[in-house]
């Protein structure tokens, strides 16, 4: 970058720490792309989850599979989790005696629904293929 001077400056990039009120925005807002994505190409039923308190159920609601419910929990964040992402999702898909619990991450750089990052255990893909839990 050019100063007023005619020299060159360094361009520093200063990343911001997030607020309360705006990770939460862009978690609501991360919710609202992925509930109305699938509600297009899935299922019209499909549509973000009323928050419940204690016993989480997940961020959206209305995905099934075989007949059984799906817990996604998306996560908008700038460091990914794995670990406890998946450990949240479990137990959201035990309070909701869902199949599989899912976590629908933000893929950063990346504004289309469809190209988000999903995961998930092993356990839980082999139960999405058969329907039941190994």
């Amino acid at each position: 970058m050019t100063n007023e001077n005619g020299s060159q400056e360094e361009s520093v990039s200063r990343s911001r720490a997030r607020s309360r009120r705006s990770a939460k925005a862009a978690g609501s807002s991360f919710e609202r792309l992925v509930a109305d994505y699938l509600a297009v190409v899935v299922d019209d039923r499909i549509d973000r989850r009323v928050k419940t308190g204690a016993r989480d159920k997940g961020d959206i609601a209305g995905v099934r599979v075989h007949g059984r419910r799906v817990v996604l929990e998306a996560k908008n964040t700038a460091r990914i989790n794995l670990g406890s992402w998946a450990a949240e999702a479990e137990v959201e898909r035990v309070n909701d005696d869902a199949l599989v619990g899912v976590v629908v991450h933000k893929r950063h750089g990346k504004g289309s629904a469809g190209d988000q990052w999903v995961t998930m255990t092993l356990a839980d893909l082999a139960a999405l293929l058969t329907g039941s839990r190994p």
